[in-house]
């Protein structure tokens, strides 16, 4: 049995507002040191995946810089790791959905001699290691293994396919871009399919104009039966960063240990780039109460309920509550900031105000002067 993996590294781009502008979901800095890949792929890696291709559409320089040759994660770039762009198959537009994006896949998929892959997105975070999924897909029998997780629904429209399991973990109902009850699981974007299966999937859905996997084939193949679906409920932390909202609410929720000990596992350890930094440095009236902090920063001023990345300067004087607060940034002395992202190589004049709402954050451009 051999696995090999695909990423999909832009499905949310349009969700994210200003933080795609210059980059891919999958880069977006997340927790003071990570890019969203690093959670995937770390998975893929940790669970004997060494054959993984990361569809991309534009914007994937700063990607391709992050993950360079791929070495933090014990993996091969072109050998093992392959970036598949549109131009691939002379797609050059954006994609509608995951088949239409899986057409750029189809030379890899039909040269791959993997019986199982693995499918994911880069904005739904956790730790897991696949190999289980892929062994429970096996012994199921089914067409296609969907991972989700309990406890997400609430109500309210999601994105992502929603299962209704009986008590013997048997699904009884399936929908798609609904507002899913709270007993409910939510898809995570993760799937578990055989390889011939998908590459059938693709050659029979794109040429008639379905794009979308659950949407417009899971859930009709489903629902007609003539797909058999497992779902493979994943009982840790898991966060669903497809908003900036979103994003800024499970960033914040990392303040939280207990929190933080369920995302990062040392059984399914997240790897990332490594960054060899010199410690912070904290002035006389530095604080930073309940932050987490990267390495390199010179902090003179308070930072309180915060995210700080690497190389953050924080003048005296200066207030900073409630953020995010990307690398390289720079907040000059006096200034007060709250509910906020700041993107990277952001600079604040002295004695700026910018004031957010934990509901609508405010986000500053990557580079920008305030």
């Amino acid at each position: 049995m051999s696995t090999m993996g695909i990423i999909f590294s832009n499905i949310y781009d349009n969700n994210m507002g200003e933080l795609t502008a210059m980059r891919t979901s999958a880069s977006i800095p997340f927790g003071s040191r990570y890019r969203q890949v690093d959670f995937v792929l770390s998975n893929m890696a940790n669970s004997g995946i060494k054959s993984i291709g990361i569809i991309t559409k534009y914007n994937y320089q700063s990607l391709m810089d992050h993950l360079g040759n791929c070495e933090e994660w014990d993996l091969k770039l072109g050998d093992g790791v392959r970036f598949l762009p549109p131009y691939a198959t002379g797609h050059t537009g954006a994609y509608h959905g995951k088949l239409e994006a899986l057409q750029t896949a189809m030379p890899v998929l039909e040269r791959s001699d993997a019986d199982y892959v693995v499918l994911s997105d880069t904005t739904v975070l956790c730790a897991i290691n696949f190999r289980l999924v892929v062994e429970e897909h096996i012994r199921s029998g089914c067409d296609i293994t969907v991972i989700a997780k309990a406890g997400i629904a609430n109500g309210e429209k999601i994105q992502h396919a929603a299962f209704k399991l009986s008590a013997d973990g048997e699904i009884e109902d399936m929908a798609v871009d609904y507002r899913a009850p709270e007993d409910y699981l939510v898809g995570m974007s993760m799937f578990v399919i055989a390889r011939e299966k998908l590459i059938e999937i693709i050659r029979e859905s794109v040429p008639r104009g379905k794009y979308h996997l659950e949407r417009d084939y899971l859930l009709p193949q489903y629902n007609e039966g003539k797909l058999k679906i497992h779902v493979y409920p994943f009982h840790n932390v898991v966060m669903f960063n497809d908003s900036t909202v979103e994003y800024y609410k499970n960033s914040m929720r990392l303040l939280d240990e207990d929190v933080r000990h369920g995302l990062y596992r040392s059984e399914v350890p997240i790897y990332t780039k490594v960054r060899d930094a010199v410690p912070t440095l904290y002035g006389e009236n530095g604080r930073t109460p309940n932050c987490l902090v990267a390495d390199g920063c010179h902090l003179f001023g308070c930072a309180e309920n915060s995210i700080i990345f690497r190389e953050v300067e924080i003048e005296e004087g200066a207030e900073v509550r409630d953020c995010v607060v990307m690398q390289g940034a720079k907040i000059g002395a006096g200034a007060n900031i709250q509910y906020a992202i700041l993107d990277k190589n952001v600079a604040v004049r002295p004695g700026t105000r910018l004031l957010g709402t934990p509901e609508h954050p405010l986000i500053i451009n990557k580079g920008a002067i305030v």
